[in-house]
């Protein structure tokens, strides 16, 4: 997956988000849009995902406008225009709300943040190393692997 980075406009959070769950490096402010986000995404070397036909035309080669509505439609038109890969094993290694990346904690360490049988039970836990945001296995986490691999061709 590697070079694959994106920036995406404030219309595409939901897409962000998945992207992320997938492990990719998805910059998401929904205050900033136009040209200081085409911007943005030029200079950190990302691609710029956005549902502008303007912004688009002006944004310059690494953009793609996205048409359609809907996560599974976008992931699909996206497939078309990068080559997005399926690699399970960077699944769920970013902060869906913050692009942070999850580094492994010590139960321990968290058991005073998460209910007792989740302390008790969660095989591991991991944490985001800019908001602090905390994760562990759920059956969630099952759901959202099926739905990436069903989405980008597993």
């Amino acid at each position: 997956m590697g070079e694959l980075r994106f920036a995406c406009d404030a219309m595409l959070g939901r897409l962000a988000r998945w992207l992320r769950f997938a492990g990719y490096d998805v910059s998401f402010d929904p205050a900033l849009s136009g040209l200081p986000l085409a911007g943005r995404a030029r200079g950190e070397g990302r691609w710029l995902l956005t549902c502008d036909g303007r912004l688009a035309a002006l944004a310059g080669p690494r953009v793609v406008l996205l048409r359609r509505a809907g996560v599974a439609a976008q992931i699909r038109e996206l497939r078309g225009r990068v080559p997005l890969t399926v690699e399970p094993a960077r699944f769920l290694t970013r902060c869906s709300r913050c692009n942070g990346a999850l580094d492994e904690v010590a139960r321990e360490t968290v058991r005073d943040r998460v209910p007792p049988y989740v302390a008790a039970n969660a095989p591991r836990f991991v944490s985001c190393d800019r908001c602090g945001r905390l994760y562990w296995p759920g059956t969630h986490a099952a759901r959202i692997a099926r739905q990436l691999e069903a989405w980008l061709g597993a």
